[in-house]
C-alpha cells in the first residue's frame, strides 16, 4: 500500500479541466476548480524516506527540498515514475508559498503553479536542477523568497449582469448564411470539426482558406445594434472615425458604430466592421475583442461558434456583467471579468494594456476608479 498523501493542506485531488488555447473561454456552470493539494507525489514521499529526508520537513523548507532535488537527480532521470510523484511534491510546496497560488493546466502544454504574477513550470524546474551550478540554485531560491514577500494582490470581484426583465424584448440571432467551403480536392471542409479528437495539422497554421465565411458576424452586428437601441437608452454615433476607439489597428475597416448608454457609470461598446470580414469590439475603456480571434485553418472556428462570444460579450457588458481595472499590480496590467448575462459562464483576462498614449491610460485609470471598476448595467429605454 502506498504512502497516504497527507503532507499538504486539504484533500489531494486530480488537476483542474485544461484551459482550451485559442477557442471562446466561455464554461458552462462554474469556474475550474482551484488545485492547490495535487494527488500523485506518494512515490516520492516514500522515496525521501528512504533517503534519510523527512518528506513533511522538506515541503516546509523550500530551499532545503531544492538542495535535496540537486543532489538526487540522476535518480529522478532513471524513473519516469518518481521524476512525475516529484513534479506534483514540488509543485504543491510551491502552491503552499502563497495563497493565491494553484495549479493550473492548459491545452496542449506541460501544467504549471503559481499566481497571476507567476507561474512555475515544474517539470522544466526538476530538469534545470540537474545541471545548475550554486549560483543558479542561489537563483532560483532567491526567486521564490522575493515571490513569497510580493505583495497579494485582491482577486478582481466577478460583476452581477441584471437578467432580462418580464416583458423586455429578447435578442434573436438573424438567419446566417449557408455555405459548403471545399478545399483543394474539391472536399467539403467540417469547419468546427475538422481535426476530430486529434491536433490540427501543422500546416493549417496561418493559413485561411476561407475568411468569407465569417461574413455573417456583420448580420449579427446589425441585429445586436437594433436589440440595443430597441431596448436601451442610448446614443448611437454611425461613422467610421469612431474606428479610433480601438487601441489595436484594425485591418481594411468598413464602418464603426459607437453606441453610448445615457446612464453614469456604465461602459460604451464600439463595434468595427472589416473587410476581412470580421468585427472588433471595443467595450469601455481598455478592452478590445476580435472577432474572430483567428481565422486560421488551424483554430478550425466557424461564424456560429464566433457568433456566441460576439452575442455573449455585447450582451452581457448592457446587462452589467462587466468590470474592468487599471492598472493592477506592480506590473500596471489592464484586467477584465466578463460574467454572461444569462449566467452560463464567465471569463477573465490580464496582461499588459495594447499599447496607447499616457493621456489615454491616465484617463482610463481616472475612469476605472470612478466606477470602481465594476460597470452599471444600461439604462432601460422609455416605454
Amino acid at each position: 500500500m502506498g504512502r497516504p498523501e497527507d503532507i499538504f493542506e486539504g484533500q489531494p485531488t486530480g488537476m483542474p479541466e485544461p484551459m482550451l488555447r485559442r477557442t471562446a473561454p466561455y464554461r458552462e456552470g462554474s469556474r475550474p476548480a482551484v488545485v492547490r493539494h495535487l494527488e500523485g507525489y506518494g512515490p516520492f514521499v516514500e522515496f525521501c524516506e528512504a533517503q534519510g529526508a523527512p518528506a513533511d520537513e522538506l515541503a516546509a523548507d523550500p530551499e532545503r527540498l531544492i538542495r535535496f532535488l540537486r543532489t538526487v537527480g540522476s535518480h529522478l532521470a532513471d524513473d519516469s515514475t518518481l521524476r512525475a510523484a516529484a513534479a506534483v511534491f514540488v509543485g504543491n510546496t510551491i502552491a503552499g508559498l502563497r495563497p493565491d497560488a494553484n495549479w493550473t493546466a492548459y491545452e496542449g502544454t506541460p501544467s504549471t503553479v503559481g499566481n497571476r504574477e507567476k507561474a512555475f513550470e515544474v517539470d522544466r524546474l526538476l530538469e534545470a536542477l540537474r545541471s545548475a551550478d550554486d549560483d543558479a540554485v542561489r537563483g532560483l531560491i532567491s526567486v521564490l523568497s522575493d515571490w513569497v514577500q510580493e505583495e497579494q494582490e485582491e482577486p478582481p470581484a466577478r460583476p452581477l449582469p441584471v437578467f432580462p426583465s418580464e416583458g423586455q424584448p429578447r435578442y434573436v440571432r438573424p438567419a446566417l448564411p449557408t455555405e459548403a467551403y471545399c478545399n483543394r480536392d474539391g472536399e467539403p471542409i467540417p469547419y468546427g470539426r475538422q481535426w476530430g479528437g486529434g491536433g490540427p495539422d501543422p500546416e493549417s497554421y496561418n493559413v485561411e482558406s476561407h475568411p468569407e465565411r465569417f461574413a455573417g458576424l456583420h448580420v449579427v452586428v446589425r441585429a445586436l445594434i437594433d436589440h440595443l437601441t430597441a431596448v436601451y437608452d442610448v446614443a448611437v454615433l454611425d461613422d467610421p472615425v469612431h474606428a479610433g476607439e480601438l487601441l489595436i489597428e484594425g485591418r481594411d475597416v468598413l464602418n464603426a458604430v459607437k453606441i453610448t448608454p445615457r446612464g453614469s457609470g456604465a461602459a460604451a461598446l464600439t463595434f468595427v466592421l472589416t473587410g476581412c470580414p470580421g468585427v472588433m469590439v471595443h467595450a469601455g475603456a481598455l478592452h478590445d475583442f476580435a472577432f474572430p480571434v483567428c481565422g486560421c485553418d488551424a483554430c478550425d472556428e466557424t461564424v456560429e461558434t464566433t457568433a456566441d462570444r460576439l452575442e455573449m460579450l455585447v450582451l452581457s457588458v448592457a446587462a452589467g456583467g462587466y468590470s474592468e481595472r487599471y492598472p493592477v499590480g506592480r506590473k500596471r496590467w489592464s484586467e477584465y471579468v466578463l460574467t454572461a448575462f444569462d449566467g452560463s459562464g464567465s471569463e477573465s483576462g490580464q496582461g499588459e494594456p495594447a499599447p496607447a498614449s499616457g493621456a489615454r491610460l491616465h484617463d482610463a485609470e481616472i475612469r476605472l476608479r470612478e466606477v470602481a471598476g465594476a460597470w452599471s448595467p444600461w439604462p432601460l429605454r422609455r416605454s
